[in-house]
């Protein structure tokens, strides 16, 4: 279908909506949407298979705007396509309460694939959402059915690609051979400090040639049929994902076209009015729209409501045709998980293991009971215990690229249809906060198992061993951070995160703990409460003993030192703190009382217990980084052993 002075009228109605928006905000970045509206509407009018009415219908092509400042030209397109998005809303853009925020956020505003705005974050992310289309085509398509058939297209600055995010997730990306991955790289020149040369120099396009992808260019960012025809071409491409290097004109038509300061400032409102001149645009009252934009822009959001009913059908005769494959597709779909993820049989541990080791025996035992739990590790699965021993097929294989991986595991959850997870040492958690934080700030169903979690990592050193990382997780709202104390801790701690499907982190020991005992039941409740009495004295205790992941054998052999003495200690057991907090308050004071003494054994920082404990409180923690030493060595230097606990606890009481 040519493009007529109709489709012109369109990108500029873009534009000025864009422009409208931030100039009443008097807040906001108008260089963006003035630069790349043509590009934008050349996807969204000819490429994007998406229905306004239908924003979650699962063969989608997904759209995300990973140069997420630009969430004024996402929101005109939202509003113009009919995805309920109302003038009203556009005109309290960046306003407290609204559903056009300063950048894009998932759940909140139909149409948006993922929050955005940490750039390089989105990228990542669409390689995630490509690789689960993959994924799953594999598992459901067949020469008959392209059930799932769809694309990831992701919309990248200059910005975006200088993170070095953006590196490791398009070098996976085109190892992986991500053949609907499409990205449009708005290449303008500018950055908020000046001109790109500043600091970015490096050929793009040889670059991305070098990671596999296919790399186009269209010279004239303005050309809708030039934009259309780069399309195309990146649409043939089965192989390789594909970047499209576009050349705009930050701020275009404005006049503060090409520089740096159109960036992030509104226009003010004489701007606004040359650059609505300078369009040729016949509204010049903000937020006013030509009457024939509106059966244009129901007639292009029929084609997607056309390509959803005849995936439908589609769908109705794959189930009619592929009856066990399409039962199947329904429970991955569904997030529906069976009755029973452990059972008593599973929980035979005769010997001391550590968590790694026992999670490793739960991922391969959920495997068998749950079809879409899939991940891997940024190349340490032999350690952090990752693979899938019978299902090879479902270890995903990140190379060391914990940037990224993050990214990409947010990616695969938020596509729908899987439960994955990301893996490595808990001290690298650190290249990977960015994407924890927007998992937790999504909710999205995203597992991050992070092993060796303590000074017990040994002789690797302060360098690998993690002293702040336990709480630095805790304090991101909204995540669950689990560390168990035992194997036992450790099944429940999967199922407790699978069956919530909210954002988790799963610490886990490299060195081997004790069994804690065959009260199976009650570990279980108390696991899924996030915390609960593991130990207590016949009589009225004289204080309470609360600790998490390997401390609780510490806490436990404390305590029986300490009864031998003529003092009884309840031992709670705290495998996760955010979930215990949610729990009634009938339940949280019958496992944490408010009167005794308490003393909290953790192998981090202490920071925060005190928040959970209150009254009279002894952390016994770490403060400093550690040593290297052969673990046992290195606990004893920082007072981790059940004769140094003791000692404080008489001083301290």
């Amino acid at each position: 279908m040519p493009f007529t002075e109709i489709d012109q009228l369109a990108v500029n109605a873009i534009r000025t909506l864009a422009v409208d928006m931030v100039e009443k905000a008097d807040s906001g970045h108008p260089g963006l949407p003035l630069g790349l509206a043509p590009a934008a509407y050349a996807l969204w009018s000819r490429h994007l298979k998406h229905n306004p009415q239908n924003p979650e219908w699962f063969d989608r092509d997904r759209f995300v705007l990973s140069a997420g400042h630009g969430s004024a030209m996402l929101y005109a397109l939202l509003h113009l396509y009919g995805y309920g998005l109302s003038m009203e809303e556009l005109k309290n853009f960046r306003q407290l309460g609204s559903l056009t925020p300063g950048h894009p956020e998932y759940g909140l505003t139909k149409g948006v694939e993922t929050t955005t705005g940490p750039l390089g974050q989105g990228f990542a992310n669409a390689v995630g959402l490509a690789l689960a289309e993959k994924y799953l085509g594999v598992i459901f398509n067949t020469p008959e059915f392209k059930l799932i058939d769809h694309y990831t297209y992701a919309l990248a600055g200059d910005g975006d690609l200088m993170e070095g995010i953006s590196y490791e997730a398009a070098s996976l990306a085109g190892h992986l051979k991500l053949g609907k991955l499409i990205c449009l790289y708005d290449s303008n020149g500018i950055t908020i400090e000046g001109l790109t040369t500043l600091t970015f120099t490096e050929d793009v396009k040889k670059r991305f040639l070098a990671q596999n992808w296919q790399a186009l260019e269209v010279a004239d960012g303005n050309d809708l049929g030039e934009l259309n025809t780069a399309l195309r071409k990146a649409k043939r491409e089965a192989e390789k994902p594909s970047l499209i290097i576009v050349k705009t004109h930050i701020g275009f038509a404005s006049p503060k076209q090409d520089m740096n300061s159109v960036h992030g400032e509104p226009l003010k409102k004489d701007e606004v009015l040359a650059t609505k001149k300078n369009l040729g645009w016949p509204c010049q009252e903000p937020f006013r729209l030509p009457e024939a934009l509106a059966p244009h822009f129901e007639t292009l959001a029929r084609a997607g409501a056309r390509a959803e009913k005849k995936w439908l059908k589609l769908l109705k005769t794959y189930r009619e045709k592929q009856p066990e494959p399409a039962a199947k597709l329904g429970r991955y779909l569904s997030a529906d998980l069976p009755e029973e993820l452990i059972k008593d049989a599973d929980l035979i541990f005769d010997k001391p293991l550590a968590t790694r080791e026992a999670s490793h025996k739960a991922l391969n035992l959920l495997a068998e009971r749950v079809g879409n739990l899939i991940g891997g590790s940024a190349d340490l699965a032999p350690s952090t215990k990752t693979d899938f021993t019978a299902h090879p097929e479902r270890t995903l294989h990140f190379g060391v690229r914990e940037h990224a991986m993050g990214a990409v595991v947010n990616g695969l959850a938020l596509h729908g249809g899987l439960r994955p997870f990301g893996a490595t040492f808990l001290v690298f958690a650190d290249y990977m906060r960015a994407a924890i934080r927007l998992a937790a700030f999504m909710g999205a169903p995203s597992i991050f198992v992070f092993t060796h979690d303590s000074v017990g990592v040994g002789e690797d050193g302060p360098t690998h061993q993690p002293v702040e990382h336990i709480m630095a997780l805790r304090l991101i709202p909204d995540l669950a951070v689990w560390r168990p104390a035992d194997a036992y801790e450790t099944f429940y701690s999967w199922e407790a995160i699978l069956r919530t499907g909210k954002p988790a982190c799963l610490l886990l020991s490299r060195q081997k703990l004790p069994v804690l005992g065959a009260q199976k039941d009650k570990i279980r409740d108390g696991v899924k409460r996030g915390g609960y009495t593991l130990k207590g004295p016949a009589l009225s205790p004289d204080l309470e003993i609360i600790a998490t992941g390997s401390e609780v054998c510490l806490a436990l052999e404390a305590a029986l030192k300490l009864e031998s003495s003529g003092l009884r200690a309840k031992v709670v057991s705290m495998p996760c703190y955010e979930v215990f907090l949610k729990q009634d308050e009938i339940y949280r004071s019958s496992v944490i009382g408010r009167d005794l003494p308490k003393v909290t054994i953790e192998a981090g920082k202490g920071m925060g217990w005190k928040d959970m404990t209150g009254g009279k409180t002894l952390n016994i923690s770490i403060e400093t980084f550690g040593r290297s030493a052969p673990a046992e060595k290195v606990f004893a230097r920082f007072g981790f052993t059940a004769d140094s606990i003791v000692e404080k606890i008489k001083a301290f009481l």
